[in-house]
């Protein structure tokens, strides 16, 4: 994930009646609610000084969009054209000083103009094992699951796959199971049973990343082989396998992308039972150098 930021006004502006600084407001909302520049108006308008935009996957903004926002990341005032031909008209609006944050999984789908105009670019990573056990911590005082015992949270951070979602997730689907069949008891073996009744391996593996791994070490004898092939075989849309699984197979060393296709490292193979060739793998140089 990218996320980029474009500092506009202050973190803690004074109010004018008050000496305490007063913080700013956080406004979410995405690119693909953004449909017309009216949208983006109707937003930007409803800032104060101070607040904070977040839109999300904001490769996907419109170009007439775009065009609305550029003069409010620079200069605080939107364009608004009122009429069309060569009598149109062209009203001014200003807008309060604001901090726009942008997120985006496809940073290379974002307009050169509009890249350039954010201040700071961060690439975000996964989490750590120990950051999600420190969100599964929290998320577990607000679900109210009491006598969690040592290992348990780690054993689900472990398998999260360094997302808080998918923690998050497995946290009350293992709270779930603990109440039905372990009298509520929340320690690492009830969350290892509650887990393989889920699908979910020591890695994080679901059945779907695992029929992946044995579709190319069984059926195409680790590869190289093409997605669409793939696909066809396991009867799952080729978009799907490219964006839900492959990315943390590629991330955990268990997939290699060449020039003629999927192919199955070692640990991959081994993974998954298959028969691991070196010669096949070795065919091809990765896609991406």
């Amino acid at each position: 994930m990218c996320c980029c930021t474009a500092r506009r006004g202050w973190a803690k502006p004074r109010s004018p009646t008050s000496s305490r600084p007063r913080w700013g407001k956080v406004h979410a909302t995405s690119g693909p609610a953004l449909t017309k520049g009216t949208d983006l108006v109707s937003v930007l308008t409803r800032l104060t000084a101070g607040d904070v935009l977040f839109i999300d996957e904001i490769h996907r903004l419109p170009v007439a969009v775009e065009e609305f926002i550029y003069p409010a990341m620079e200069e605080f005032r939107i364009d608004v054209r009122l009429d069309s031909g060569p009598h149109a008209r062209t009203v001014q609006i200003t807008c309060k000083p604001f901090t726009l944050i942008g997120a985006t999984t496809r940073a290379g789908l974002l307009s050169s103009p509009l890249r350039s105009r954010f201040g700071i670019t961060h690439h975000l990573k996964y989490y750590s094992p120990a950051e999600l056990e420190t969100i599964l911590i929290r998320s577990s005082s607000l679900l109210g699951i009491e006598g969690v015992e040592d290992g348990a949270l780690e054993t689900i951070a472990n398998r999260s796959r360094g997302t808080p979602r998918i923690a998050n997730r497995l946290l009350r689907r293992v709270r779930d199971y603990a109440d039905v069949r372990a009298a509520g008891r929340f320690d690492a073996a009830v969350v290892a049973d509650a887990l393989e009744l889920e699908g979910v391996d020591a890695l994080g593996l679901d059945e779907l990343d695992r029929a992946y791994l044995r579709t190319i070490g069984g059926v195409y004898q680790g590869g190289p082989v093409g997605l669409e092939a793939v696909a066809a075989t396991m009867n799952e849309d080729a978009g799907t396998l490219e964006d839900v699984v492959e990315p943390y197979l590629l991330q955990i060393g268990f997939l290699a992308r060449t020039r003629r296709g999927r192919t199955l490292t070692q640990a991959g193979a081994e993974h998954v039972g298959a028969a691991y060739s070196p010669a096949q793998s070795a065919d091809g140089s990765p896609l991406f150098e």
